[in-house]
């Protein structure tokens, strides 16, 4: 990509997020790949790599072998506390401050928005930072199983509830499983009531997320799509920014803070 074309496009999104008040972005797992982080399947090497992700992440799987299931997690824990959120990241919490209100709908579950800065953030497909246990939900905070000696990877027995008793599972949303109704909502709420939404580093296609850029649209707003490559989105969005979001975020707060 030459600077004239990352000016141009850069020059484009940032005269569309101009006059914003309100700001929505929506994050797939392109913006955590670009920290390191491996996708779901891309994380099954090594000792892993014998297991099919159906055995790792249903309620069934983890009915059958609860340990297999939860050192899957820890594993990838691990793997996204391993690594630094990038550059994209920051510039994006940095924004939040030039618009009245700047909210992050995020399918990705690392954590990673949160550790560069931004404060609202809703994680639709939960965290692997908020384990809570399968009795009456009573949160497990990941911190503490730096207290545990576990293995590098393998099976990890679950932790006990302090509260109940009952086991630890992941705080994460497994197939078959419904998303939280209350993340949801307020997603929409956020997506709907935006001048302009983003959306960076996601295939479009994962539902209900995918439905989100229909709902921006269909209220009003600009939708800045910002993707190395086109998506079933990049014909309806308002403008389609074919870069990388390390690069393309960093650019874009950058020509923004010209305009104070």
């Amino acid at each position: 990509m030459t600077d004239l074309t990352l000016d141009a496009d850069c020059g484009r999104a940032a005269e569309l997020l101009k006059g914003a008040s309100r700001v929505a972005v929506l994050t797939g797992a392109g913006m955590s790949a670009e920290s390191g982080v491996p996708t779901f399947r891309d994380a099954l090497t090594g000792w892993w790599a014998r297991y099919d992700p159906m055995e790792l992440a249903t309620p069934q799987a983890y009915q059958r072998d609860p340990a297999r299931v939860f050192g899957w997690y820890v594993y990838r824990w691990r793997l996204a506390r391993a690594v630094e959120p990038h550059a994209g990241y920051r510039a994006l919490a940095a924004m939040a401050a030039r618009f009245d209100r700047l909210a992050v709908v995020t399918q990705n579950v690392d954590g990673l928005h949160q550790r560069a800065g931004s404060k609202d953030v809703l994680e639709l497909h939960g965290s692997l930072e908020d384990f809570r246990c399968t009795g009456d939900g009573h949160p497990y905070y990941a911190d503490r199983l730096l207290e545990l000696d576990l293995p590098d990877e393998g099976d990890v027995e679950p932790p006990a509830c302090d509260a109940c008793g009952s086991p630890i599972r992941p705080g994460v949303v497994w197939f078959g499983e419904q998303l939280s109704e209350m993340t949801i909502g307020r997603a929409w709420e956020e997506v709907a009531h935006a001048d302009a939404l983003l959306v960076v580093g996601t295939s479009s296609v994962v539902y209900p997320a995918a439905a989100l850029p229909g709902v921006a649209l269909e209220a009003g707003a600009k939708v800045i799509e910002i993707n190395p490559d086109q998506t079933p989105l990049t014909p309806q969005a308002t403008h389609w920014w074919g870069a990388p979001a390390g690069q393309a975020l960093p650019a874009l707060k950058q020509v923004l803070d010209q305009y104070e």
